[in-house]
């Protein structure tokens, strides 16, 4: 399971010219399934994402988290994270996972984040064409793979 975590000022995810979704200051989170991930995965990633200190503490360093700011969070599922670029210039989808797998793990991810957290996570919607807007603040932007943890 990968996640694209960008610190922003603001982000939204808008469906069919239609405002779907939109937060303030916080994170917008971009989260990828790949197929063998687990709810392990899910719980390892949720629980970095919210805990990461990437937020400017009073001497303006790095050194808050989601959790201490109070920020909001907007997850996207985004399939895209799980391709594969070694051959040719069409890159592959087949490690991907399939929306039975897919659809629970991004659900339990936004619902561990929310437990962690105490705040409702914003989401998009699952398999639309989304358009996704935000402001990076920093720009703060860090990926995180759980089969890279050990």
């Amino acid at each position: 399971m990968k996640l694209v975590i960008q610190r922003v000022t603001e982000a939204s995810v808008s469906i069919g010219g239609e405002l779907h979704s939109s937060i303030g200051p916080g994170l917008m989170i971009l989260v990828g399934v790949a197929e063998g991930d687990t709810p392990d995965d899910v719980k390892w990633l949720a629980a970095k994402a919210v805990a990461m200190r990437i937020f400017a503490d009073d001497a303006g360093v790095m050194n808050r988290s989601l959790i201490d700011v109070g920020g909001e969070m907007l997850a996207v599922s985004q399939f895209t994270l799980c391709a594969s670029t070694k051959k040719g210039n069409r890159p592959s989808y087949i490690h991907a996972a399939g929306h039975d797998l897919a659809i629970p793990l991004y659900e339990m991810f936004c619902s561990e984040c929310e437990s962690l957290t105490g705040r409702e996570v914003k989401k998009g919607v699952f398999g639309a064409d989304m358009q996704v807007a935000l402001v990076n603040d920093g720009p703060v932007t860090i990926v995180i793979d759980s089969k890279l943890r050990t």
